[in-house]
């Protein structure tokens, strides 16, 4: 006779992803309609949530040591790129925070560091199902592929967010301007750069402490995927017409329309991380018809 406990945590544990997906999809559609909640406030449901999801989805996979690592190695990484670059402008350029995103740690956001986890987690998890053989211990070229696929996925978020938390909300103020509406170049190169080392340093590890496959469970990797497709829809929603002016200008003094940057980043969302979405829910289907052959 099965374990009754047993039952109970595989029962328990997509009820617990689904509270979590909601909870984030909540902040996502706070961001766009008109509430009487504070903005520090939704900034702190959609971080946490998404940090909840890569503890409670990554658990099952890494177990609490393996996700616990990867916590520390994106907070650890992603905090000391970010204070270097307010304070010398490398990796990303150079920036200041403003108060939306609350206290800081040093120069940076505590809020911003702990942003890390959420989106890389699930970023990595996507790249995993699209490289393939997402059950297959991490060894040989995938150690390198699996950190460059995670990186795209990971930019392709900034690429959509950045100028509408930067250029329009404020959130951080890009000194010298750029072309992709108020944010430099340089900021997708450093991150780029900086997400890979997270990704290379959590592969190292991974390779010297291989996790047990977990079972082949479809519903596992959706989760992941949802949340990912969730994230693109929000950047999308951004599109609805809110309170902020209709021209900002970065502080070269260049002035851009909010409903281009609101325009680019869905169109982003759409057309490169939904095509991420989308082909790692093909590969999904492929694993899960393979399995059952």
């Amino acid at each position: 006779m099965s374990n009754p406990r047993v039952r109970t945590r595989i029962f328990a544990f997509p009820l617990v992803l689904t509270l979590i997906l909601a909870a984030y999809a909540c902040a996502r559609i706070l961001e766009v309609v008109h509430s009487p909640v504070p903005r520090l406030a939704v900034v702190a449901l959609n971080v946490l949530s998404a940090m909840a999801f890569a503890f409670a989805h990554g658990a099952r996979h890494y177990r609490l040591r393996g996700i616990l690592v990867f916590a520390a190695i994106c907070t650890v990484v992603g905090n000391f790129s970010e204070n270097l670059s307010v304070l010398t402008g490398f990796p990303f350029g150079r920036y200041y925070f403003a108060e939306l995103m609350g206290p800081k740690l040093f120069h940076v956001p505590v809020l911003l560091g702990l942003a890390y986890i959420g989106m890389a987690y699930v970023s990595w998890t996507l790249a995993r199902l699209i490289v393939g053989r997402p059950f297959a211990p991490l060894a040989g070229s995938r150690m390198v592929a699996l950190p460059l696929a995670a990186s795209f996925i990971m930019v392709a978020w900034d690429l959509a967010q950045d100028p509408v938390w930067g250029t329009v909300l404020h959130g951080w103020v890009w000194l010298d301007g750029g072309p992709w509406f108020g944010v430099p170049v340089s900021n997708y190169l450093g991150w780029f750069l900086i997400v890979f080392t997270i990704y290379l340093l959590f592969a190292l590890y991974l390779c010297r402490n291989p996790v047990p496959a977990i079972a082949k469970d479809g519903g596992f990797w959706r989760m992941a995927v949802l949340f990912y497709s969730f994230c693109a829809a929000g950047n999308a929603m951004q599109t609805i017409p809110s309170a902020v002016p209709a021209i900002v200008a970065d502080p070269t003094g260049r002035l851009w329309h909010v409903s281009d940057i609101t325009a680019a980043s869905a169109l982003i969302s759409v057309f490169v991380m939904g095509a991420f979405a989308a082909f790692a829910w093909i590969r999904l289907i492929e694993q899960e018809k393979t399995s059952t052959d």
